[in-house]
């Protein structure tokens, strides 16, 4: 692992989180993004990362910690898990998740679980491949999330969804509803911005909805608490681009005519 760097409060403000490097217009969203790391790295949070400028990287933590709706008691959480560009096909997915694994080793952990999509969704790391690498299926959603975990002590419950997502809809049955959380940098500022001036134009309501506790991400209707957009109460996408005026019609009409 030398080639990695596991990032903490002292180092954190002086190196990138990967993800918007250079993009300006995401400044703040960046910035709450690495506040919200400082906090949870208090609680045990792990960010680790290539040390290179690229996205590449593994994010994970107690599951009793999770912004997330699930149940994983003596668990260990993986966040965000990214591997881009020419980066791929090296090795290095690997060795973070086994890094994450010896983590859970030393920890004495039950195991690892991790939120996917029961088919690829945006902002969501690769279901196929945390299933070639021994993780299986111990929970799914109407809404289409499957729940994974790789056990270390194979005598230990199963984690599980929480009741929150199981109708796989919303509390509002009206227009956008828009859930998200500080754990991705481009989510404030699409759901503060973009979706104001999409819903507008089609004379959508729109709620915008940030989960801000621990308690609120547990407690919410979508496995997804990075971003998640309900259309009258029907989960639609983790898609952040769906934000955009330009993307909307789009990203809307691939979803329901699947």
């Amino acid at each position: 692992m030398s080639n990695f760097i596991t990032l903490n409060s002292d180092s954190i403000s002086k190196e990138h989180i990967c993800c918007a490097i250079s993009d300006k217009k995401y400044k703040e969203s960046y910035d709450a993004k690495k506040d919200w790391l400082k906090n949870e790295f208090e609680k045990g949070y792990v960010f680790r990362r290539i040390n290179e400028r690229a996205k590449v990287f593994i994010e994970y933590g107690n599951a009793e910690e999770s912004r997330g709706p699930i149940t994983a008691p003596n668990y260990l959480n993986i966040n965000c898990f990214w591997v881009s560009g020419k980066y791929k096909k090296q090795g290095h997915a690997k060795k973070l998740l086994q890094s994450a694994i010896d983590d859970a080793k030393n920890h004495q952990k039950s195991g690892l679980v991790t939120v996917v999509g029961t088919k690829k969704f945006h902002f969501m790391s690769d279901t196929k491949w945390f299933l070639k690498q021994g993780f299986i299926e111990v929970d799914k959603t109407i809404s289409g999330f499957s729940l994974l975990t790789l056990k270390i002590d194979s005598e230990s419950k199963n984690p599980t969804f929480n009741e929150s997502v199981k109708s796989g809809s919303c509390q509002d049955k009206k227009g956008i509803v828009v859930y998200y959380s500080n754990r991705c940098p481009f989510a404030e500022f699409h759901a503060l911005n973009s979706i104001k001036e999409t819903a507008e134009k089609r004379s959508l309501s729109l709620k915008v909805i940030k989960l801000k506790t621990k308690e609120e991400a547990q407690n919410a209707p979508s496995p997804a608490t990075i971003f998640s957009l309900f259309l009258d109460g029907q989960f639609i996408t983790t898609d952040i681009s769906i934000c955009m005026d330009s993307r909307f019609d789009k990203v809307l009409n691939k979803v329901l005519n699947k």
